[in-house]
């Protein structure tokens, strides 16, 4: 992994997926997972509209705002709301240990989002690619790279992993020096570019707190070639208009969706402003 620049979140959040790693493969050997894994049942394709997409996400917790949701029971019914209401893809969250997830969240609402042809996408601190087999195994199409995270070797190593998983990958930067990363990652990629993403997440990683200005700022060093994601701090419809006329084709929205009163409304608004601005650039 890459000695932190934005330091101990990243680096301490690594060590603890490394650890569990390690207690995975103990419980199931790599190549049985493996087996597993190329057996379960493809999750739908990833169907982008161009203009302009949602990557709604699930998450209980977030380590800057606290429990988010009291209700695993309704993660079904969440999912379900945000396929329904037009979301290409539904992000999980499966790191137990500030973010309150699970495998079995994963496993759970990909079954639940396959009869609505919307893939999940693993969202943690992956370090190694037997994540990526957890990934394909639990029924997710895709899955979240944190570029900073890691060393360049292993960033390729997943990613090539990931390709011939057959998931889609999300590249996450924070600034222009890892967008340049992600770019080169990305320019290796065999598969199609539309399953290579790239985004920009406006969350500093020292105080946690939202830099909405990042995501403007740093949207014209994406390469154009590859679906353009903005990462943190979208709340409003508004806020989606804005980002799509700015040149990003996806909003991933985490927070504002698990705590609005009604997630599909929300989501829907987003979609539809986000698609009308980004069609007539205003």
């Amino acid at each position: 992994m890459n000695a932190s620049r934005d330091g101990d979140f990243l680096a301490g959040m690594a060590h603890a997926s490394a650890l569990r790693v390690a207690a995975a493969r103990d419980r199931e050997p790599e190549a049985t997972l493996r087996t597993r894994a190329l057996a379960a049942p493809r999750a739908p394709a990833l169907a982008l509209d161009g203009r302009f997409d949602l990557i709604a996400e699930l998450k209980l917790r977030s380590p800057a705002q606290g429990l988010l949701s009291a209700r695993p029971d309704e993660l079904e019914a969440r999912v379900r709301a945000y396929a329904s209401a037009g979301a290409a893809i539904v992000s999980v969250l499966t790191e137990p240990d500030r973010f309150d997830g699970s495998l079995e969240h994963l496993v759970r609402a990909s079954a639940a989002l396959r009869p609505f042809g919307v893939p999940a996408m693993r969202k943690d601190f992956l370090v190694d690619p037997y994540q990526l087999l957890e990934a394909r195994a639990a029924g997710a199409g895709g899955a979240l790279l944190i570029v900073r995270m890691l060393a360049r070797a292993d960033l390729d190593a997943l990613a090539a992993a990931a390709e011939a998983l057959g998931l889609f990958v999300l590249l996450e930067a924070f600034d222009a020096a890892d967008v340049a990363v992600a770019a080169e990652v990305a320019g290796r990629w065999r598969g199609a570019p539309g399953r290579c993403l790239i985004g920009i997440n406006s969350r500093d990683l020292v105080s946690l707190a939202v830099v909405p200005e990042r995501l403007e700022a740093l949207v014209g060093v994406l390469p154009r070639a590859y679906p353009r994601v903005a990462e943190s701090g979208l709340a409003t419809a508004d806020d989606a208009a804005r980002l799509a006329d700015a040149g990003y084709t996806i909003a991933l929205v985490g927070s504002a969706l698990m705590s609005a009163a009604e997630p599909a409304t929300l989501a829907r608004a987003m979609i539809a402003r986000g698609r009308a601005a980004a069609h007539t650039g205003a």
